[in-house]
C-alpha cells in the first residue's frame, strides 16, 4: 500500500532530520522542519538545501532542487506546523527526557488526528510515548543514515500502537521508495541491538590487537558481503553516538553491550568520526 504526499513536520533539523525532511520533500510532501531558534532553523534549511543541490548535480534527483525545496518550510516553533498535518517525525537527540517534551508538545500543536512518530535508534519507544493523550497513533520510525541514501525503515510498534496506525506509516515507508521491517519495542529493536553488537565486537577486537580496522573491515565486506565494514560504519554513525546506545543496551540487556575502554577514549578525546575528521580512520572531506 503507498499513501498520496502528505503534509509532514520533521521536529530537529541536525543530519537525520534534514534528510528525513528532505526524503519527504522529494517524495512530494509539504514539510515543514521545526528548531530551537531562528538560527538553528535556517541551518536546517541551508542542510536541506546543499544536499538536494548535491543531489541534482550528480543526476539523482528527479526534480529540479529549487522546485523539491520550494515544498520546505523551516521554523523555529511548534504553532507552525500547519493545521491538517498528516505526520510528525521527531528527530531530536538522543535524550529520552527531551523527546517526550518534544512528542507532547507536537501532539498539541497539530491534534489527534496526526500520526507521531519517533526516529530514536535505541530508546523504548513506549517510554518516549508516555505523555501522549493518543498513544495508538504514534510508533517508532527509524531512519537509517544517511536517509536519502538509505533504502531501510524500521517501524517500531508499541502495545498500544493501532493497525491503521501502522498501515498509514507502511505506504510513507513505500512512498519513499524504502522498504520496511516492523518489530516490536525491544531494546534496540532490530538493527542496533545487532548493528551494535557486531560494532562493539570489532572495535574490542582493534583494542586487543588482533588486527587493523581496515583488515577488520575488508573481512566482513569481502567475506561476509557487507556494503561497509563495521568500524567505517561507526565513524559514519558518530563514536558518541555508537557509545549512547551501546550504555543503554548494557543497562538494558546487560554485560555483552559493554563499551570497550577504547570507544570510551576516542569520545573522551573528541574522535568522533566523520563529524570530526577522525575515528578510527581519517576523514579528509
Amino acid at each position: 500500500m503507498t499513501v498520496a504526499p502528505a503534509v509532514v513536520g520533521v521536529v530537529g533539523g541536525g543530519r537525520m532530520g534534514a534528510g528525513i525532511a528532505r526524503s519527504f520533500a522529494a517524495a512530494g510532501s509539504s514539510v515543514t522542519v521545526v528548531e530551537s531558534g531562528a538560527e538553528a532553523a535556517a541551518a536546517a534549511l541551508d542542510r536541506i538545501a546543499g544536499g538536494l543541490r548535491r543531489a541534482e548535480e550528480r543526476g539523482r534527483s528527479a526534480e529540479p532542487a529549487e522546485r523539491v525545496l520550494g515544498r520546505v518550510t523551516a521554523a523555529a516553533s511548534m504553532d507552525a506546523l500547519p493545521p491538517g498535518t498528516d505526520l510528525v517525525v521527531e528527530a531530536v537527540p538522543e535524550d529520552p527526557a527531551l523527546k517526550v517534551r518534544v512528542l507532547a508538545a507536537a501532539e498539541r500543536a497539530v491534534g489527534g488526528g496526526a500520526v507521531l512518530a519517533t526516529n530514536t535508534s535505541s530508546l523504548p519507544v513506549t517510554e518516549l510515548g508516555s505523555a501522549l493523550t493518543r498513544p495508538e497513533r504514534f510508533l517508532g520510525m527509524h531512519f537509517f543514515n544517511p536517509v536519502p541514501a538509505s533504502a531501510l525503515v524500521e517501524l517500531v510498534v508499541t502495545g498500544r500502537t493501532a493497525r491503521e496506525t501502522v498501515d498509514t506509516a507502511l505506504g510513507w515507508v513505500r512512498a519513499l521508495g524504502k522498504r520496511e521491517v516492523v518489530v516490536g519495542d525491544s531494546p534496540g529493536f532490530a538493527s542496533s541491538r545487532l548493528g551494535v553488537a557486531l560494532g562493539l565486537e570489532a572495535i574490542r577486537m582493534v583494542e586487543e590487537g588482533v588486527a587493523e580496522p581496515e583488515a577488520i573491515d575488508t573481512a566482513m565486506t569481502l567475506g561476509y558481503r557487507h556494503p561497509m565494514g563495521p568500524l567505517r560504519l561507526t565513524d559514519l554513525v558518530g563514536l558518541d553516538v555508537r557509545l549512547a546506545i551501546a550504555e543503554h543496551l548494557h543497562t538494558a540487556l546487560g554485560e555483552r553491550f559493554a563499551p570497550p575502554r577504547l570507544l570510551r577514549e576516542k569520545v573522551a578525546r573528541g574522535e568522533l568520526g566523520r563529524k570530526t575528521g577522525r575515528g578510527f580512520y581519517v576523514w579528509r572531506d
